[in-house]
């Protein structure tokens, strides 16, 4: 995708009007911050009209600028190293207050997410978990949030979960190398995308297990390789990634999978309040 958008620009500036050229020139060398601007905030920059880079977008053969703005999007999400998450987030932010456009930019992701999830792929995913012989969690680094929140109830509603918990390569394959047949893995990365996670879904794969993506997007490798994927809107405000969306899918996930055990699940969580209880787990209101 990155070679895609940036060759085709290189490719057509010779017939580019100056304007066309300034735009240009400043996507080719400054294709992070262009990304996440508006067209009027593009046009500025380059000191051409906002209706310029419009045309522009039309140059390439993009459906208007929104479109070549999610192509550039895409292209870098996965490639933003820390220092320039900062730089785009100070660039996008200004003087706004930080609270509301954090808070208004995961209640946005949210509801991207809701208005573009797969519901078939959500239900296919549900039944799949609901049948696994074994359910293998893998989630790092930042993602290691979400795999231990979905194996903390996985682990209350199903007996063979396995949430991998690993900084090594090798101590990942050791955690993970009984999968085979019968078996999910829930592979769970954002951009940049974690090579461990990625690897291990491959691995699950090769093994005949079935394999469930919670990623970003259709490009994602771990979309590659899933046999259900599902999409969840993580938009970056900054170097710290957005799990607000992710984070509503997995428990989507959880309530749906409760729900569809029913009865004994109840029971189980009947047997669970005893313990709880004589073990004193939870505090206590005052009576």
């Amino acid at each position: 995708m990155t070679k895609d958008i940036l060759s085709v620009i290189q490719s057509q500036r010779p017939g580019f009007s100056k304007g066309q050229k300034r735009i240009a020139d400043y996507i080719l060398t400054s294709y992070d911050k262009a990304a996440f601007m508006t067209a009027s905030k593009l046009g500025k920059t380059t000191n051409v009209s906002e209706s310029t880079v419009v045309r522009f977008a039309a140059e390439l053969g993009y459906d208007g600028y929104p479109a070549m703005q999610k192509a550039l999007q895409e292209m870098i999400r996965n490639k933003l190293t820390a220092v320039q998450r900062i730089e785009v987030t100070n660039d996008r932010m200004g003087s706004e207050d930080v609270l509301t456009m954090v808070m208004h930019a995961d209640a946005e992701n949210i509801r991207h997410t809701l208005e573009e999830v797969d519901r078939s792929s959500f239900d296919r995913a549900v039944n799949a978990l609901l049948g696994a012989r074994r359910i293998y969690i893998m989630g790092v680094r930042s993602a290691s949030a979400l795999s231990n929140f979905l194996g903390f109830y996985f682990n209350m509603m199903f007996e063979n979960v396995v949430v991998a918990h690993t900084n090594s390569s090798s101590e990942l394959f050791e955690q993970i190398f009984r999968i085979g047949e019968g078996d999910v893995i829930v592979g769970i990365s954002f951009p940049r995308y974690s090579k461990r996670t990625v690897k291990a879904m491959q691995y699950a794969k090769d093994r005949g297990a079935t394999a469930i993506a919670i990623t970003d997007s259709t490009a994602s490798p771990l979309a590659e390789t899933a046999d259900h994927t599902l999409l969840a809107k993580g938009d970056m405000v900054s170097f710290a990634d957005s799990l607000a969306a992710p984070l509503s899918l997995v428990n989507a996930l959880i309530v749906a999978v409760s729900r569809k055990k029913g009865a004994e699940l109840a029971d189980t969580f009947g047997k669970l309040e005893k313990i709880w209880d004589e073990y004193e787990v939870y505090e206590k209101p005052d009576q």
